[in-house]
Order: structure tokens, then C-alpha cells, then sequence
């Protein structure tokens, strides 16, 4: 039994796979977010030309985006995009309350036969105003776009080992 898993590691070498390159997003030379194959990539070009895919494979600076081939150094910009309750939920309930406030008492100073300018008091419109503009700053906060220049840097680490032609 225990020659059988001795056999086993063996030969796990062979089965596996390891990973190959890196991609590596940097702000001022701190670290944001690593790329490697099967990875997600919403990217534009220098061509102007987003692509969105899947990192298929990275081979020597080129990186292979649902099967094109691109030059690392041709990315000219990458977006994230990030959903959680703060930028999804949250804001479109934000804006319906300020629309429900706006429009509550609308209603209720039509029934009340009140004169228009005295539908709305100043709370009210300071309360639905910044719940209106507060949910739209939130949907905001779903994409970053990272340009590539000056603050980000996109650098490509190659792992792969790469045996010299003069070794023996």
C-alpha cells in the first residue's frame, strides 16, 4: 500500500501544472491586483478598443485574451468592476426613498389643497436632494479604471524557467 503512494507522488509532477506568468498592477509600486491565466481581464487597448475575456495563456510578454494575442506593454487601461451591497442595493433604494419623499409630499399637499409652494419644506428637499445625489456618487463606486502611466505601472514577471543555450 505505501508503494503505491510513494508511486503516486512520483508521478504528480508529470499530471500538474504550474503556473507559468504574472501580471502585476501597481499604484506608485504597491501592489493592486496579480493576473495570471483564468483570471478575468477587462482591458483597453492603445488602439482604443476594449476587451473583456479570460487570460487563456502568457507567454513570453504576450498575453492571450480569450485566444488574442496582445503585448503587454499595448494595455493601455484596466477596469475593475466590484459589486457588493454598497454600490448595488444600497443606492437604487437611496434613490427610490428621496423619489418616494419628492413625491409623498407632492401628494399630500395636492390632497391637503395647499398652495405648490408650500407642498415641499426645507428638510424635505435637503432629504430627498442628498439621498438622490448620495445612491447616484454610490453606483459610481462600482468600476475603477486603472490608465496605465504616471501613478499605475502593469509589470510582467515571467516564472517561467527558461534553460540557457550555452548550459550543458
Amino acid at each position: 500500500m505505501n508503494k503505491v503512494f510513494i508511486l503516486l507522488f512520483c508521478f504528480i509532477p508529470f499530471i500538474t501544472k504550474a503556473q507559468t506568468d504574472i501580471l502585476v498592477l501597481k499604484k506608485r509600486g504597491a501592489h493592486i491586483r496579480t493576473y495570471t491565466v483564468g483570471d478575468e481581464l477587462n482591458m483597453q487597448t492603445i488602439y482604443h478598443q476594449w476587451f473583456i475575456g479570460t487570460i487563456t495563456q502568457m507567454r513570453h510578454d504576450s498575453i492571450y485574451l480569450n485566444g488574442m494575442p496582445f503585448h503587454y506593454k499595448e494595455i493601455y487601461a484596466i477596469r475593475r468592476t466590484h459589486y457588493n451591497f454598497g454600490n448595488t442595493v444600497l443606492p437604487y433604494g437611496m434613490m427610490a426613498a428621496a423619489g418616494g419623499i419628492l413625491v409623498l409630499n407632492a401628494v399630500n399637499g395636492a390632497y391637503r389643497h395647499d398652495k405648490a409652494k408650500d407642498w415641499y419644506t426645507h428638510s424635505s428637499i435637503v432629504t430627498g436632494i442628498s439621498l438622490l445625489v448620495g445612491g447616484f456618487l454610490l453606483t459610481r463606486t462600482t468600476r475603477s479604471t486603472y490608465r496605465l502611466g504616471h501613478r499605475f505601472k502593469l509589470d510582467y514577471l515571467e516564472l517561467t524557467f527558461k534553460k540557457s543555450p550555452n548550459a550543458k
